[in-house]
Protein backbone atom coordinates (compact mmCIF):
# COMPACT_ATOMS: atom_id res chain seq x y z
CA UNK A 1 0.00 0.00 0.00
CA UNK A 2 1.18 3.25 -1.00
CA UNK A 3 2.17 5.82 1.54
CA UNK A 4 3.21 9.50 1.34
CA UNK A 5 5.71 12.01 3.88
CA UNK A 6 4.56 15.23 2.50
CA UNK A 7 6.94 18.23 3.49
CA UNK A 8 5.49 21.85 4.12
CA UNK A 9 7.98 22.99 1.18
CA UNK A 10 6.49 20.86 -1.09
CA UNK A 11 8.68 17.77 -1.19
CA UNK A 12 7.60 14.34 -1.17
CA UNK A 13 8.86 11.34 -0.78
CA UNK A 14 6.64 8.12 -1.66
CA UNK A 15 6.95 4.59 -0.27
CA UNK A 16 4.76 2.30 1.02
CA UNK A 17 2.58 1.88 4.26
CA UNK A 18 4.24 1.07 7.86
CA UNK A 19 2.23 0.61 11.15
CA UNK A 20 -1.65 1.83 11.10
CA UNK A 21 -2.54 3.69 8.27
CA UNK A 22 -4.58 7.51 7.75
CA UNK A 23 -2.88 10.75 9.14
CA UNK A 24 -0.16 11.83 11.00
CA UNK A 25 0.40 15.54 11.01
CA UNK A 26 3.35 17.01 12.82
CA UNK A 27 7.25 18.26 12.59
CA UNK A 28 9.50 16.42 10.54
CA UNK A 29 12.82 15.71 12.51
CA UNK A 30 16.27 12.99 12.00
CA UNK A 31 17.37 11.35 14.75
CA UNK A 32 21.20 9.46 14.31
CA UNK A 33 20.56 6.34 16.95
CA UNK A 34 21.23 3.52 15.83
CA UNK A 35 19.43 1.76 18.84
CA UNK A 36 16.85 2.41 20.94
CA UNK A 37 14.33 3.35 18.88
CA UNK A 38 11.27 2.31 21.05
CA UNK A 39 12.87 5.21 24.04
CA UNK A 40 12.77 7.19 21.02
CA UNK A 41 9.38 6.23 19.71
CA UNK A 42 7.79 6.58 23.47
CA UNK A 43 9.99 9.91 24.33
CA UNK A 44 7.57 12.55 25.08
CA UNK A 45 9.96 15.30 23.71
CA UNK A 46 8.90 13.79 20.44
CA UNK A 47 5.29 14.51 21.17
CA UNK A 48 3.82 16.11 17.76
CA UNK A 49 6.93 14.99 15.75
CA UNK A 50 7.32 12.74 12.96
CA UNK A 51 10.91 10.92 13.33
CA UNK A 52 12.54 9.73 10.73
CA UNK A 53 15.35 7.27 11.50
CA UNK A 54 18.80 7.36 9.54
CA UNK A 55 19.89 4.15 10.99
CA UNK A 56 18.36 2.34 7.20
CA UNK A 57 17.20 -0.61 9.50
CA UNK A 58 14.70 -0.55 12.12
CA UNK A 59 12.93 -3.20 14.04
CA UNK A 60 15.50 -6.00 14.37
CA UNK A 61 14.93 -6.18 18.28
CA UNK A 62 11.26 -5.93 17.93
CA UNK A 63 8.78 -4.59 20.57
CA UNK A 64 8.79 -5.33 24.37
CA UNK A 65 7.21 -4.62 27.73
CA UNK A 66 10.14 -3.15 29.21
CA UNK A 67 11.75 -0.31 27.92
CA UNK A 68 8.77 2.39 27.12
CA UNK A 69 9.78 5.76 28.62
CA UNK A 70 6.04 6.79 28.82
CA UNK A 71 2.59 4.86 28.58
CA UNK A 72 2.79 4.58 24.88
CA UNK A 73 4.34 6.18 21.55
CA UNK A 74 4.10 9.84 21.67
CA UNK A 75 5.42 10.50 18.05
CA UNK A 76 3.24 11.68 15.18
CA UNK A 77 4.86 9.79 12.54
CA UNK A 78 7.53 6.80 11.83
CA UNK A 79 9.40 7.29 8.36
CA UNK A 80 12.22 4.60 7.78
CA UNK A 81 13.91 2.84 5.49
CA UNK A 82 14.16 -1.06 5.86
CA UNK A 83 11.55 -2.39 8.65
CA UNK A 84 12.54 -5.28 9.65
CA UNK A 85 10.87 -8.84 8.73
CA UNK A 86 11.40 -10.94 11.38
CA UNK A 87 12.34 -9.30 14.54
CA UNK A 88 14.47 -11.89 16.77
CA UNK A 89 15.42 -10.62 20.56
CA UNK A 90 15.02 -12.80 23.77
CA UNK A 91 12.76 -10.03 25.36
CA UNK A 92 10.46 -9.02 22.29
CA UNK A 93 7.01 -9.60 23.24
CA UNK A 94 5.96 -8.24 19.36
CA UNK A 95 6.85 -6.77 16.33
CA UNK A 96 7.72 -3.09 15.67
CA UNK A 97 4.85 -2.77 12.82
CA UNK A 98 2.36 -4.50 15.12
CA UNK A 99 2.86 -1.61 18.52
CA UNK A 100 2.33 1.04 15.40
CA UNK A 101 -1.04 -0.51 14.53
CA UNK A 102 -1.83 -1.08 17.82
CA UNK A 103 -1.17 2.53 18.97
CA UNK A 104 -2.35 3.69 15.65
CA UNK A 105 0.77 5.53 14.56
CA UNK A 106 0.56 6.24 10.85
CA UNK A 107 4.04 5.32 9.43
CA UNK A 108 5.71 5.02 5.91
CA UNK A 109 8.65 2.99 4.77
CA UNK A 110 10.91 2.40 2.18
CA UNK A 111 11.71 5.80 1.79
CA UNK A 112 15.42 7.26 0.61
CA UNK A 113 15.76 8.11 4.21
CA UNK A 114 19.48 9.62 2.96
CA UNK A 115 18.29 11.66 0.48
CA UNK A 116 15.51 12.87 3.13
CA UNK A 117 17.99 13.22 5.87
CA UNK A 118 20.12 15.70 3.61
CA UNK A 119 17.02 17.83 2.38
CA UNK A 120 15.84 18.62 6.10
CA UNK A 121 19.40 19.28 6.69
CA UNK A 122 19.40 21.83 4.09
CA UNK A 123 16.30 22.71 4.56
CA UNK A 124 15.61 22.76 8.61
CA UNK A 125 13.00 20.40 10.62
CA UNK A 126 9.66 21.62 8.95
CA UNK A 127 5.99 20.69 8.93
CA UNK A 128 5.01 17.54 7.35
CA UNK A 129 2.44 15.03 6.92
CA UNK A 130 2.14 11.31 6.62
CA UNK A 131 -0.66 9.96 4.67
CA UNK A 132 -1.73 6.12 3.84
CA UNK A 133 -4.73 4.40 2.86
CA UNK A 134 -8.48 6.64 2.48
CA UNK A 135 -6.27 9.38 3.48
CA UNK A 136 -4.46 9.83 0.58
CA UNK A 137 -5.23 12.60 -2.21
CA UNK A 138 -3.65 15.13 -4.70
CA UNK A 139 -0.16 16.03 -4.06
CA UNK A 140 -1.49 19.68 -4.04
CA UNK A 141 -4.07 19.06 -1.54
CA UNK A 142 -1.88 17.01 0.64
CA UNK A 143 0.29 20.11 0.45
CA UNK A 144 -2.06 22.23 1.78
CA UNK A 145 -3.49 20.27 4.52
CA UNK A 146 0.40 20.23 6.07
CA UNK A 147 1.43 24.00 5.10
CA UNK A 148 -2.20 24.40 7.69
CA UNK A 149 -1.12 22.90 10.44
CA UNK A 150 0.28 24.60 13.20
CA UNK A 151 3.85 25.06 13.58
CA UNK A 152 6.43 23.93 16.45
CA UNK A 153 7.56 27.57 16.52
CA UNK A 154 5.26 28.67 19.54
CA UNK A 155 3.71 24.96 20.02
CA UNK A 156 2.41 24.80 23.90
CA UNK A 157 2.53 21.15 23.90
CA UNK A 158 3.82 19.37 27.59
CA UNK A 159 0.69 20.02 28.71
CA UNK A 160 -0.46 17.30 27.03
CA UNK A 161 2.31 15.36 27.92
CA UNK A 162 2.34 16.08 31.62
CA UNK A 163 0.58 13.38 34.33
CA UNK A 164 -2.59 14.18 35.26
CA UNK A 165 -1.84 12.77 38.99
CA UNK A 166 0.95 12.71 41.41
CA UNK A 167 2.49 9.82 42.11
CA UNK A 168 5.64 8.39 43.79
CA UNK A 169 9.01 6.09 42.70
CA UNK A 170 10.51 4.95 45.81
CA UNK A 171 14.53 4.89 46.54
CA UNK A 172 15.91 1.86 46.14
CA UNK A 173 17.13 0.67 49.59
CA UNK A 174 17.30 3.62 52.43
CA UNK A 175 15.91 6.68 51.40
CA UNK A 176 18.51 9.77 51.57
CA UNK A 177 16.38 12.57 49.80
CA UNK A 178 12.84 13.89 48.56
CA UNK A 179 12.52 15.09 44.85
CA UNK A 180 9.70 17.12 43.44
CA UNK A 181 9.41 16.22 39.57
CA UNK A 182 7.68 18.97 37.89
CA UNK A 183 6.87 16.89 34.76
CA UNK A 184 6.42 18.58 31.60
CA UNK A 185 7.25 14.96 29.58
CA UNK A 186 9.20 13.11 32.16
CA UNK A 187 10.82 9.86 30.59
CA UNK A 188 10.23 6.56 32.83
CA UNK A 189 14.43 5.84 33.60
CA UNK A 190 14.73 9.12 35.01
CA UNK A 191 13.08 8.72 38.24
CA UNK A 192 15.10 5.10 37.90
CA UNK A 193 18.00 6.81 37.68
CA UNK A 194 17.45 8.69 41.08
CA UNK A 195 16.03 6.09 43.00
CA UNK A 196 19.24 4.23 42.30
CA UNK A 197 20.82 6.77 43.97
CA UNK A 198 18.66 6.65 47.13
CA UNK A 199 16.37 9.41 46.13
CA UNK A 200 12.66 9.65 46.34
CA UNK A 201 10.77 10.91 43.58
CA UNK A 202 7.33 12.68 43.95
CA UNK A 203 6.37 13.42 39.53
CA UNK A 204 4.13 16.31 39.40
CA UNK A 205 1.94 17.84 36.93
CA UNK A 206 2.78 20.95 34.87
CA UNK A 207 0.05 22.87 37.11
CA UNK A 208 1.95 22.27 40.21
CA UNK A 209 2.11 25.63 42.50
CA UNK A 210 4.94 26.47 44.87
CA UNK A 211 2.56 25.51 47.78
CA UNK A 212 2.21 22.04 46.75
CA UNK A 213 6.44 21.62 46.70
CA UNK A 214 6.44 23.32 50.34
CA UNK A 215 4.29 21.05 51.44
CA UNK A 216 6.18 18.13 50.39
CA UNK A 217 9.41 19.32 52.14
CA UNK A 218 12.01 18.66 49.30
CA UNK A 219 15.22 18.34 49.21
CA UNK A 220 15.41 19.27 45.74
CA UNK A 221 13.44 20.10 42.55
CA UNK A 222 14.29 18.28 39.34
CA UNK A 223 13.05 19.97 36.21
CA UNK A 224 12.18 17.31 33.21
CA UNK A 225 12.46 17.35 29.38
CA UNK A 226 9.60 17.70 27.58
CA UNK A 227 7.91 19.16 24.01
CA UNK A 228 7.42 22.27 22.43
CA UNK A 229 8.66 25.67 22.63
CA UNK A 230 10.13 26.52 26.22
CA UNK A 231 8.46 30.08 25.31
CA UNK A 232 5.17 29.22 25.53
CA UNK A 233 6.24 27.48 29.45
CA UNK A 234 5.19 30.93 31.37
CA UNK A 235 3.75 28.60 34.42
CA UNK A 236 7.06 26.47 34.86
CA UNK A 237 9.13 29.14 34.64
CA UNK A 238 7.15 31.21 37.00
CA UNK A 239 7.35 28.08 39.36
CA UNK A 240 11.01 27.47 38.77
CA UNK A 241 11.65 30.85 40.11
CA UNK A 242 9.88 30.78 43.02
CA UNK A 243 11.94 27.93 44.02
CA UNK A 244 14.87 29.71 43.23
CA UNK A 245 13.98 31.88 45.79
CA UNK A 246 14.08 29.46 48.05
CA UNK A 247 17.13 28.16 47.25
CA UNK A 248 16.02 24.31 46.67
CA UNK A 249 18.60 22.59 45.12
CA UNK A 250 17.68 22.40 41.38
CA UNK A 251 18.62 19.87 38.66
CA UNK A 252 17.39 20.51 35.05
CA UNK A 253 17.58 18.37 32.05
CA UNK A 254 16.63 19.37 28.16
CA UNK A 255 13.26 21.13 28.14
CA UNK A 256 13.88 21.70 31.85
CA UNK A 257 17.15 23.88 31.19
CA UNK A 258 15.70 25.55 28.93
CA UNK A 259 12.76 26.61 31.85
CA UNK A 260 15.64 27.27 33.69
CA UNK A 261 17.17 29.43 31.18
CA UNK A 262 14.29 31.20 30.54
CA UNK A 263 13.79 31.87 34.83
CA UNK A 264 17.85 33.04 34.68
CA UNK A 265 16.55 36.06 32.17
CA UNK A 266 17.89 34.41 28.92
CA UNK A 267 16.39 34.12 26.01
CA UNK A 268 15.31 30.85 23.85
CA UNK A 269 15.18 30.30 20.01
CA UNK A 270 14.65 27.34 17.54
CA UNK A 271 17.22 25.19 16.12
CA UNK A 272 17.50 24.94 12.37
CA UNK A 273 17.09 21.11 12.69
CA UNK A 274 17.90 20.42 16.19
CA UNK A 275 20.46 17.75 17.93
CA UNK A 276 18.62 14.46 17.89
CA UNK A 277 20.71 11.04 18.36
CA UNK A 278 22.67 9.77 20.94
CA UNK A 279 26.23 10.61 19.65
CA UNK A 280 26.41 14.00 20.21
CA UNK A 281 29.07 15.52 21.99
CA UNK A 282 29.55 18.07 24.56
CA UNK A 283 32.19 20.38 26.24
CA UNK A 284 32.25 20.97 30.04
CA UNK A 285 34.71 24.43 30.09
CA UNK A 286 35.48 24.05 33.88
CA UNK A 287 37.48 20.62 32.96
CA UNK A 288 37.93 20.19 29.29
CA UNK A 289 36.42 17.11 29.66
CA UNK A 290 34.10 15.88 26.71
CA UNK A 291 31.39 13.64 27.00
CA UNK A 292 29.30 11.75 24.50
CA UNK A 293 25.65 12.42 24.93
CA UNK A 294 22.31 11.55 24.04
CA UNK A 295 20.17 14.49 22.90
CA UNK A 296 16.52 15.45 21.56
CA UNK A 297 15.61 19.03 21.14
CA UNK A 298 14.91 21.39 19.00
CA UNK A 299 14.94 24.49 20.83
CA UNK A 300 18.47 26.07 22.63
CA UNK A 301 19.36 28.63 25.66
CA UNK A 302 21.28 31.73 23.71
CA UNK A 303 24.67 32.23 25.07
CA UNK A 304 28.13 31.68 24.28
CA UNK A 305 30.85 28.80 25.84
CA UNK A 306 32.22 30.16 29.14
CA UNK A 307 29.70 33.27 29.68
CA UNK A 308 28.86 34.46 32.71
CA UNK A 309 25.69 36.79 33.38
CA UNK A 310 23.90 38.44 35.78
CA UNK A 311 20.72 37.04 36.94
CA UNK A 312 17.86 37.95 39.66
CA UNK A 313 19.42 35.19 41.54
CA UNK A 314 23.40 35.68 41.46
CA UNK A 315 25.55 35.33 38.63
CA UNK A 316 25.11 32.62 36.23
CA UNK A 317 27.12 31.15 33.61
CA UNK A 318 27.21 28.67 30.30
CA UNK A 319 29.25 25.61 31.59
CA UNK A 320 28.61 23.18 28.69
CA UNK A 321 28.36 23.71 24.92
CA UNK A 322 28.65 21.37 21.86
CA UNK A 323 31.63 21.63 19.57
CA UNK A 324 29.63 20.59 16.77
CA UNK A 325 27.52 23.84 16.83
CA UNK A 326 28.41 25.96 20.09
CA UNK A 327 24.62 25.40 20.99
CA UNK A 328 24.27 26.06 25.13
CA UNK A 329 24.35 22.46 26.53
CA UNK A 330 24.43 23.36 30.23
CA UNK A 331 23.81 26.46 33.05
CA UNK A 332 24.53 27.16 36.13
CA UNK A 333 23.86 29.77 39.22
CA UNK A 334 27.60 30.21 40.53
CA UNK A 335 26.38 31.05 44.32
CA UNK A 336 23.19 29.37 44.29
CA UNK A 337 22.41 25.34 44.18
CA UNK A 338 21.30 25.14 40.20
CA UNK A 339 22.27 23.31 37.46
CA UNK A 340 21.34 22.31 34.13
CA UNK A 341 22.39 20.34 31.18
CA UNK A 342 20.25 20.18 27.01
CA UNK A 343 21.19 16.53 26.95
CA UNK A 344 19.96 13.41 28.67
CA UNK A 345 21.84 11.78 31.40
CA UNK A 346 19.65 9.22 32.24
CA UNK A 347 19.51 8.09 28.13
CA UNK A 348 18.84 4.32 27.33
CA UNK A 349 19.76 2.59 25.54
CA UNK A 350 22.89 5.14 26.03
CA UNK A 351 25.55 6.59 26.07
CA UNK A 352 26.27 6.31 29.67
CA UNK A 353 28.51 9.34 29.91
CA UNK A 354 26.65 11.86 31.84
CA UNK A 355 25.43 9.20 34.38
CA UNK A 356 27.34 11.39 36.87
CA UNK A 357 25.19 14.38 37.19
CA UNK A 358 22.55 12.38 39.06
CA UNK A 359 25.25 12.15 41.53
CA UNK A 360 26.23 15.72 41.67
CA UNK A 361 22.38 16.46 42.29
CA UNK A 362 22.65 14.19 45.26
CA UNK A 363 25.74 15.92 46.32
CA UNK A 364 23.71 18.80 45.78
CA UNK A 365 21.31 18.12 48.39
CA UNK A 366 23.49 16.89 50.48
CA UNK A 367 25.50 20.05 50.71
CA UNK A 368 23.23 22.40 49.90
CA UNK A 369 19.72 21.13 50.86
CA UNK A 370 17.67 23.01 53.18
CA UNK A 371 15.35 19.73 54.79
CA UNK A 372 17.04 15.78 55.02
CA UNK A 373 14.57 12.95 55.41
CA UNK A 374 15.31 11.45 59.17
CA UNK A 375 15.71 7.63 59.17
CA UNK A 376 14.66 7.52 55.32
CA UNK A 377 11.11 7.63 55.90
CA UNK A 378 8.74 9.79 53.88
Amino acid sequence: MTALLVLEDGRIFRGEAYGATGTGLGEAVFTTGMTGYQETLTDPSYHRQIVVQTAPQIGNTGWNDEDDESAGIQVAGYVVRDPSRSPSNWRATGSLGDALVAQGIVGVSGVDTRALVRHLRERGAMRAGVFSGDDLAADADLVERVRQSPPMEGADLYGAVTTREPYVVAAQGTARFRVAALDVGIKANTPRMLAARGIETHVLPASTTIEEIEALNPDGFFLSNGPGDPATADGPVELTQQVLERRIPLFGICFGNQILGRALGRETFKLRYGHRGINIPVIEHATGRVAITSQNHGFAVAGEAGERFDTPFGPGRITHTCPNDGCVEGLELVDAPAFSVQYHPEAAAGPHDAADLFDRFAELMSGGGRHRLAGGGS
